[in-house]
């Protein structure tokens, strides 16, 4: 019987503890030792929205998956957008980056001077006193098109017809539409509409929603759009001003109103990219005897 020499198994143990790694500002991810796939969550920066009547900015695109196939300790550039500029016609927020991962900026809310929201990642609303018709003018959202979609449509006009009073459509949220401009009651829609909620994740640990969208401004009376749940700023209304979306959550800023004190509208918020790198503990031998083989062996005098 051929001698088997037990001790040249070769046997490999790891150790890692799970990592959670939050980028707010763009930066360099370093993979662990023994990473090989991770979880991530990608949000661009939020669309900006118009002054006069704007339509809420569009939130960043929001990408998030697990089992992402990565290399061991490797440096990944990390991009975290910026979001959208307020005022104007709006603008579009950045895009966040990381590995082939791509969320799109926010689509920027327009104003009276401005046609249909813009595309992005979330659309954005439409502004009032366009020429667009009922129903129409939103921004595109998931654009470009990815699968799982990264965001929704913004808001339409509501009604009153192309150039006639009207508040500013809501800007999509990762999670819903945006609202179109309501009616003020009597068949006038000067309120703005309401954002679209974001969507939550619990990759940092607890549960936390981001990329809402911007709510539309009021077009001489009505109110302000409600802010679209994760981040999303609320459109200007008689009694409340528009504010920005907020830093780090994507979430398209709020319409501005007309008339107001400040008919400015909102900036959009920053993005934000987290990866969580999951617990390792583990041991691998090279080969495993069978139990029979070994007792003979021994017996044999032949186990070493």
């Amino acid at each position: 019987m051929p001698r088997l020499i037990g001790a040249v198994q070769t046997v490999t143990s790891a150790t890692q503890s799970q990592v959670i790694t939050t980028f707010n500002s763009s930066g360099t991810l370093t993979t662990g030792a023994h990473t090989v796939e991770l979880e991530y969550l990608v949000v661009a920066g939020g669309g900006g929205s118009a002054s006069d009547a704007g339509g809420g900015g569009g939130a960043g695109g929001y990408r998030t998956a697990g089992s992402f196939p990565v290399d061991a300790s490797t440096g990944y550039p990390i991009t975290v957008g910026g979001g959208g500029a307020a005022g104007g016609n709006g603008s579009d927020g950045a895009n966040s980056v990381f590995s082939s991962i791509t969320s799109t900026g926010g689509g920027g809310g327009t104003g009276f001077t401005g046609a249909a929201g813009r595309d992005g990642g979330s659309g954005g609303g439409v502004g009032g006193r366009t020429s667009e018709a009922n129903g129409a003018g939103h921004g595109n959202g998931n654009t470009p098109p990815v699968s799982p979609s990264q965001g929704n449509d913004g808001g339409n006009r509501g009604g009153g017809g192309a150039n006639g009073l009207c508040g500013g459509g809501g800007g999509g949220g990762a999670g819903a539409v945006g609202g179109n401009s309501r009616d003020a009651g009597g068949g006038n829609f000067r309120s703005g509409g309401n954002g679209g909620a974001g969507t939550a994740s619990s990759i940092s640990g607890s549960s936390v929603t981001r990329a809402g969208g911007g709510g539309g401004g009021m077009d001489g009376g009505g109110d302000g759009g409600a802010a679209g749940a994760g981040g999303g700023g609320r459109g200007t209304g008689p009694s409340a001003l528009r504010t920005a979306g907020t830093a780090n959550t994507g979430g398209g800023g709020g319409g501005g109103g007309n008339p107001a004190p400040d008919g400015s509208g909102g900036a959009g918020g920053s993005g934000i990219v987290i990866t969580k790198e999951l617990a390792i503990d583990f041991t691998d031998a090279s080969s495993v005897w069978d139990i029979r083989t070994v007792f003979r062996q021994i017996v044999a005098d032949e186990w070493v």
